[in-house]
């Protein structure tokens, strides 16, 4: 064996000494020649939706956004969506998609929630890849991902097959391509694993150096037996792709999954199967995440150019590796740095910014390497960082991990049992219940009826009946929860508690919920007995029991939950509530609350006093399953913050309509009391309060029940502040302290008058006259707030302001009316009482709108219209505002007469 330090190419210079002078005559997008660089970004965030609604409920954590999805997404991945360019002056000029330029993966969870959160964002990066492949011949920059982030070499081998076809289906829906390389979970990986992406199709993956045990150069005529050089501590050569051949003992003929084949007799690597395989440069990637190269260009180019070999080679690669999430969310503003490397600073090196699948499609390995066994990027251990205490994540070693191994066996467990109960049932309604669970990917991305219709006629044994088609989607849906259990996340940290490790639980018991659903088991009893042997570094819970006990099994939710929810939420949303009469709806009205269509039947609903009382008949259905239930409901208000709801399946028209006489007599002796106990006669003692609600619309009655006694606030703070206004001025010119109360007042009266002007502003920003004594009034505020030095909190207000700056932006360059010397006043003024007001406004969405404009519009514009001095006049207050805006727009305003 040769030691890795007698390995070739092994020197590093800054420079690529290799037919430089010909560098003119080679096209490096067709031709391998020179230094190629790839930035990957690996997007993900764990999947954080409630298994029972579908939909991601507010974090605290988070604040001031709802979740950590949406905190990350204005943070990281709109921002590299918009990448700025900026002058010495601050001023935009450039706005880059740096998704164009990044090799990127982007989790399917994460790109399901960009889909329905920011559409807008969502285009942008299907649009970079489409680019970015017509600008490298047919290769583009995304690839897919193991569908939700599992440790590969952890599962067994359907699930692996289930998370490639997963991804890669994924993938193909929104990109409109099968994808070329995959991203494998924290990089974990093992020879099964690429068994299994060789036999879907994945030509290439990415990997850590430290994955590689040894490689060798293919064998030549000259040299039919080339030495391998040990590379296992990380001194792989990097900047070339290698190619990895599956060992023929992996064959296993008993698996229907095994697609691997003999080698040849000769010993020769022909026919067998292969994947190639990319390294990135360890220190760089290292470097990226935890040093501040990445807040300068010229320091990243500095830092790239010095992995560049200089041993003559035709061309080689530089690439690097990370979180994409390190872009702009761990490290605020660097993806300003990428979109100027990307466009200005590499190209400056003569470097062509790249991709794997293109540089691959020029350059083909050379070289073959043998991986270690089991390893992944984040654990010095293997794999052990999900499945024991090796110390990895373990914050200092002040906690411990012994809950890691007992966890993977409490799921491992679990889904042995729920692979008895999908196969003993499946089998009766799907032809092959494998083949389904693979293809129910089609069913996730599109839950419309016409579409789940088309995939049950495609997979069932038989005409289903409606309560088959029910059991059908539950034992599909058990096997998604099933993979989705197995989310990494959830053995990263250092305790099981947090909410990646409850997550994953929750996920469990949805899995072992619908597994009961269908056939009866009862099986929590024995994966609450496994998790008790998972102990907590947190007293409270003292083991994954308690946490399943105490953070999962209080967050289940049901039909009746959900009625409960509509029912209190009726009293806030149905017109009946609003005119403040009895109400009645007959009829069907569809309705959906989360992931659950409600179907009101009858809604009745009468106040009598400080009373409200509302009765209702409903028919829900699961979206998800096509579960349903015939529910009735009663809902007493007793005002203020206290509900009493009650919630009994329907049995009859005749009962129900006896239920309503009953209860709403009961009502008309304006008794809180008896309309209580009558409806505790036909409902049971079963109820249902405010609290019981689903977090987001709980909050938003509890700002509707507080919103009169915070009007009747301000409106006390206003007259204090008027009554006291000479006073709090003469504290200020003397500057003398100002009493507390005196400027919480002031503060309180202008935000609230600020808040009341700015809503006015929003209904009235079509009528010209209107608009301009709003801005009057907003601009008198922010004179009374600066002379009386008061910080306005009102983060909504900032929100309308921001909007009301697009909206009238919009409309000056696409539809002025005639007006647009008042437009354009009135826009610059809005934008000034941002500063003026103090409330830090942000102009990004502005600056897009003009920026796209910039080039189609207004150069245009200025450039045609030289001669006419009313035009000339137009294009240098468009110019103004730009300037406003922070765009650069000194190129065409230097050449306006």
């Amino acid at each position: 064996m040769t030691s890795a330090a007698q390995m070739p190419a092994n020197g590093s210079t800054s420079t690529l000494n290799s037919d430089s002078h010909n560098t003119h005559q080679a096209d490096p997008l067709r031709t391998a020649h020179g230094v190629y660089v790839t930035v990957h970004g690996h997007f993900y965030q764990p999947p954080r939706e409630n298994p029972y609604l579908d939909a991601i409920e507010r974090q605290p954590s988070a604040a001031p956004f709802h979740d950590w999805n949406e905190r990350i997404h204005w943070e990281c991945y709109r921002p590299n969506a918009f990448a700025r360019v900026l002058n010495e002056r601050g001023e935009v000029m450039g706005i880059v998609n740096n998704y164009e330029y990044f090799s990127f993966n982007i989790g399917p969870t994460l790109m399901s929630w960009l889909e329905r959160y920011d559409v807008e964002v969502y285009q942008r990066i299907l649009e970079a890849d489409a680019k970015s492949s017509q600008r490298l011949h047919g290769h583009g920059n995304a690839i897919a991902q193991v569908y939700n982030h599992i440790i590969m070499p952890l599962a067994n081998e359907r699930d692996k097959y289930t998370q490639i076809r997963w991804g890669k289906e994924d993938f193909r829906s929104r990109f409109g391509r099968d994808p070329e390389g995959m991203w494998l979970a924290e990089t974990g990986v093992d020879y099964p694993t690429l068994q299994a992406l060789v036999a879907e199709g994945i030509r290439f993956v990415i990997l850590a150096p430290s994955q590689a045990q040894r490689c060798r150069p293919f064998p030549t005529k000259d040299n039919p037996n080339p030495e391998w050089y040990e590379v296992g501590g990380s001194q792989i050569d990097p900047t070339r792709p290698y190619r990895c051949y599956l060992k023929p003992t992996l064959d296993t003929s008993s698996s229907p999954l095994s697609t691997i084949h003999d080698s040849p007799k000769d010993g020769s690597k022909e026919g067998l199967p292969y994947i190639d395989i990319f390294f990135y440069d360890g220190p760089i990637s290292r470097d990226m995440g935890f040093s501040d190269v990445v807040y300068s260009a010229n320091r990243l180019a500095g830092r790239i150019g010095s992995a560049v070999r200089g041993d003559h080679r035709p061309a080689q690669l530089i690439s690097v590796a990370t979180d994409g999430e390190t872009f702009g969310h761990h490290k605020k503003g660097t993806e300003k740095t990428l979109a100027y490397a990307f466009t200005t600073e590499f190209p400056q090196q003569g470097w062509t910014v790249t991709n794997f699948a293109h540089y691959l499609s020029l350059n083909a390995p050379t070289w073959e390497v043998e991986l270690k066994p089991i390893t992944a990027w984040s654990c010095a251990h293997g794999v052990d960082r999900w499945q024991d205490n090796c110390g990895c994540g373990g914050e200092g070693g002040v906690w411990h991990q012994k809950w890691r191994r007992p966890l993977r066996d409490a799921l491992n467990w679990l889904r042995d049992q729920l692979i008895e109960v999908y196969e003993e049932y499946g089998r009766q309604l799907f032809r092959d219940p494998w083949q389904a669970r693979d293809e129910y990917i089609q069913v996730m991305r599109d839950r419309s009826s016409a579409n789940v219709n088309r995939f049950l006629s495609r997979h069932q044994t038989h005409k289903l009946t409606a309560a088959e088609q029910v059991d059908a989607l539950r034992l599909l849906e058990m096997q998604r929860h099933a993979l989705l259990m197995f989310t990494s996340c959830g053995w990263f940290f250092e305790e099981i508690s947090r909410p990646e490790g409850t997550q994953i639980l929750r996920y469990a018991a949805r899995a072992l919920e619908l597994a009961g659903e269908v056939a009866g088991v009862q099986l929590e009893k024995g994966f609450v007995k496994h998790l008790g042997l998972a102990p907590s570094n947190v007293d409270q819970f003292k083991h994954g029991g308690e946490i399943y006990r105490q953070l999962v099994l209080t967050a289940q939710l049901g039909f009746k939950q959900v009625a409960a929810h509509y029912a209190i939420s009726s009293l806030f949303t149905n017109q009946g509530s609003a005119l403040g009469t009895g109400h009645s709806t007959l009829g069907t009205h569809t309705k959906r609350v989360y992931c659950y269509a409600v179907n009101e039947l009858d809604y009745q609903l009468q106040r009598m006093g400080s009373l409200t009382l509302a009765v209702g008949n409903l028919k829900l259905v699961s979206e998800i399953t096509w579960e349903s239930e015939h529910l009735v409901f009663a809902v007493l208000h007793l005002g203020g913050w206290d509900f009493h709801c009650c919630i009994q399946q329907f049995t009859g028209r005749r009962d129900y309509t006896q239920l309503k006489e009953k209860v709403f007599g009961a009502l008309q002796q304006a008794s809180a009391a008896h309309t209580i106990l009558a409806m505790t006669q036909f409902f049971g003692e079963e109820t249902f309060s405010l609290e019981n609600l689903f977090a987001e619309e709980r909050h938003r009655i509890m700002r509707l029940l507080s919103q009169e006694t915070l009007t009747r606030l301000g409106q006390l703070y206003t007259q204090v502040y008027r009554d006291n206004y000479g006073v709090l001025m003469a504290f200020h010119r003397d500057q003398i302290p100002v009493p507390q109360e005196l400027q919480v007042a002031a503060e309180i009266a202008l935000g609230h008058r600020c808040m009341m002007t700015l809503r006015s502003l929003e209904q009235d920003i079509t009528e010209p006259q209107m608009r301009w004594n709003h801005i009057v009034e907003l601009e008198a505020i922010a004179t009374e707030a600066k002379h009386l030095r008061c910080r306005l909190n009102i983060p909504d207000g900032k929100q309308i302001l921001e909007q009301l700056i697009v909206r009238s932006l919009w409309q000056l360059l696409h539809d002025a009316n005639g007006s647009f010397n008042a437009d354009i006043q009135q826009l610059e003024r809005l934008i000034d009482i941002g500063d003026q007001l103090n409330i830090d406004i942000s102009l990004h969405r502005s600056q897009e709108l003009y920026f796209s404009c910039l080039h189609s519009q207004i150069i245009p514009l200025c450039l045609t219209t030289l001669s006419n001095e009313e035009d000339i006049y137009q294009c240098r207050q468009l110019l103004k505002l730009g300037k406003k805006l922070a765009v650069d727009v000194s190129m065409i305003s230097n050449q306006l007469p």
